[in-house]
């Protein structure tokens, strides 16, 4: 899969998958260390901070809830300060949600890269949700 540059303002891209539902990435700048933001997207009380009104784990399963309604996702892998890979125990296997660290060497910027998978006509709705979290990951670290 095509890496997409770190370019303001944010970026989108989107790879077909073998059913109706596509691969997508969405890359945010942020300004933080990785070491400081990794803890955002791999702990119960950071990923409850933006992504999801609150999340509980069990072991190796995460719960997600939101609104009254929750949603369980295995971890798959993590790396201190990189990523941080779930997949969600409802949706095909071969799908995954996926945060990323990426730090550019020569100018120090960090950016979070969000890949996920969404029906084809449902990415937009998506990425407009994850832009609403990332803005609240935002106010909460200064960046």
């Amino acid at each position: 899969m095509q890496k997409i540059p770190l370019l303001p303002p944010d970026t989108i891209f989107a790879e077909k998958q073998m059913s109706d539902r596509k691969k997508f990435q969405i890359e945010y700048q942020i300004n933080s260390s990785p070491e400081f933001l990794y803890t955002y997207i791999n702990t119960p009380s950071g990923l409850a901070a933006w992504f999801a009104d609150d999340v509980s784990v069990d072991g190796d399963i995460y719960t997600f809830m939101w609104e009254g309604s929750e949603e369980k996702a295995r971890i798959l892998g993590k790396r201190a300060s990189k990523f941080a890979k779930f997949q969600w125990l409802e949706k095909p296997e071969n799908e995954y949600f996926l945060f990323e660290i990426e730090k550019d060497e020569l100018t120090g910027d960090v950016a979070l890269i969000v890949t996920d998978f969404e029906e084809a006509d449902e990415i937009k709705g998506a990425t407009m949700i994850y832009n609403v979290g990332i803005d609240r990951l935002r106010e909460i670290i200064g960046g």
